[in-house]
């Protein structure tokens, strides 16, 4: 757990926190403009250490009093009052970019669900904690993106769904050791897969089948994304789109290991992200412009 007083003391460099995570929003965000990926840098930064504050805890410090000072210091960095490096950055992209302060209030209340709930009865449930800790980022990515068509936030709602999906289906060994299930309690009864059985680690055919179904919606959820990008802002959303494309390959590496998430941690190497990420871009830059009527 990290104290919140040490935060800015141990990482303040938003880019540094962002690389070093091996984030696939490193590779989406270097063919942006400076000031943009900057301005993402710090949004990722904010995001990881306001995580760091939830799941890396230490003996003597409440995850939870550390949050809410967290928060207090999110208030001031929106008024331009605040000593910490990170959120003095997070409160000025939010005024430049005009990012609404309830997207990252919003994001906090994503996070402190997992001081409060390890489990969801169903789908419903676990939708609320994806769109707080993935779709409000996409939202707050659009802003700094730049777009013309209000259905982009469709867009954004959406991929972040996808991406959230697929996170869970690749951590779903590390999250059970970590005592949480986000794989929502009523599939794992349809399916006959017990909590003991995936604390377990038990590689099965119920499991299998289970993991199928969680597959084919994190891909419905890819699709809806697809289908809500409009043409007059593909080309702003080019990091997005990069994130797609390495989301959705994690998505297809974890279904052509047959879902064995237990044996080995699925990957998507870095050079098959900077391949992914340069061949998007230069279709980009090679493509016109659409005309905009």
């Amino acid at each position: 757990m990290l104290c919140m007083d040490r935060v800015d003391h141990l990482r303040t460099n938003s880019r540094a926190i962002t690389k070093q995570s091996r984030s696939n929003f490193y590779y989406a965000f270097l063919f942006l403009p400076k000031p943009k990926r900057e301005a993402l840098y710090t949004v990722y930064a904010f995001c990881r250490l306001s995580d760091d504050l939830v799941d890396e805890s230490t003996a003597g410090v409440d995850p939870a009093d550390a949050l809410s000072r967290w928060r207090r210091a999110l208030d001031a960095s929106i008024e331009g009052d605040v000593d910490s490096p990170v959120m003095s950055a997070v409160g000025r992209i939010a005024r430049q970019f005009h990012i609404p302060t309830v997207y990252f209030e919003e994001l906090l209340n994503g996070m402190e669900m997992d001081l409060t709930r390890a489990r969801y009865a169903t789908f419903d449930d676990l939708y609320l904690y994806c769109y707080r800790v993935a779709s409000i980022v996409g939202l707050i990515c659009i802003e700094i993106f730049g777009y013309t068509n209000s259905q982009t936030k469709t867009y954004a709602e959406q991929l972040g769904i996808a991406f959230q999906l697929t996170n869970i289906l690749r951590d779903v060994k590390v999250d059970a050791q970590r005592g949480r299930i986000y794989l929502p309690q009523d599939e794992l009864q349809r399916f006959g897969y017990s909590e003991d059985d995936l604390l377990a680690g038990r590689y099965n055919h119920a499991f299998t089948e289970l993991m199928r179904f969680q597959c084919e919606r994190a891909h419905r959820f890819f699709q809806a994304a697809a289908a809500a990008l409009t043409a007059e802002d593909e080309r702003s959303l080019l990091a997005a789109e990069i994130m797609r494309a390495i989301y959705y390959r994690l998505l297809r590496r974890i279904e052509s290991q047959r879902y064995n998430v237990f044996h080995e941690q699925i990957t998507i190497g870095k050079p098959r992200k900077l391949l992914l990420a340069g061949g998007l871009w230069l279709r980009s830059a090679l493509s016109p412009r659409p005309q905009l009527h």
